[in-house]
């Protein structure tokens, strides 16, 4: 048994309402010849409680404008791990460091999946450059940082490695206040304040 044609639906809608509002690794998975009890599980991640928030706020305004409304919801004054229950599709909306600590995708690993790709990506752009992974963030940095290589930006240095010839005059922010003057020459201590 696969999920039915509603919940496939309504966990495409949640998949693209956490997508819209920038959320990480998104995945829908097909629990229902595993569970009785819901057909899929939408998993998200955000690389903070605030964005976890938003993305939970964003899923249920979106299927509430299509008159679902969700029967409970687990985790919202942590904001680390919101479950979002609409029955025939449950929603887990994690910090990025609870998403690669539980792996809710590797408890599930032999239920199929639901294929979702973003459509605010442009055409052939693929679903892997869709989203970013828990081990596309930084766990020791304050907030957790995303750590996303600049699509834009070519890779520097010999192999795609960044040189110190590469950093320093990358750097430089325009109209820094420590930046320009006597306080931008080397080994001014005004410079650092050393």
């Amino acid at each position: 048994m696969t999920a039915s044609a509603e919940a496939r639906e309504t966990a495409l809608l949640a998949a693209q309402a956490a997508a819209d509002k920038l959320a990480t690794d998104v995945s829908i998975v097909d629990v229902s010849d595993r569970l009785a009890i819901t057909d899929a599980f939408v998993l998200a991640s955000a690389p903070n409680e605030r964005q976890v928030q938003s993305i939970v706020d964003e899923v249920e305004e979106r299927l509430r404008g299509r008159g679902i409304k969700p029967v409970r919801r687990e985790g919202v004054a942590e904001a680390r791990w919101v479950l979002l229950d609409f029955v025939d599709v449950v929603v887990h909306v994690q910090h990025a460091e609870e998403r690669a600590y539980y792996a809710l995708e590797r408890l599930w690993k032999d239920c199929p999946t639901i294929p979702f790709v973003d459509r605010a990506l442009p055409s052939g752009d693929g679903a892997s450059a869709a989203t970013l992974s828990a081990d596309d963030v930084d766990p020791a940095g304050a907030g957790s940082v995303l750590l996303a290589p600049d699509p834009d930006e070519p890779a520097s240095g010999a192999g795609g490695t960044t040189t110190d010839e590469d950093l320093l005059d990358d750097d430089v922010l325009e109209g820094d206040p420590l930046v320009g003057g006597a306080a931008a020459e080397p080994g001014n201590p005004d410079a650092t304040g050393r």
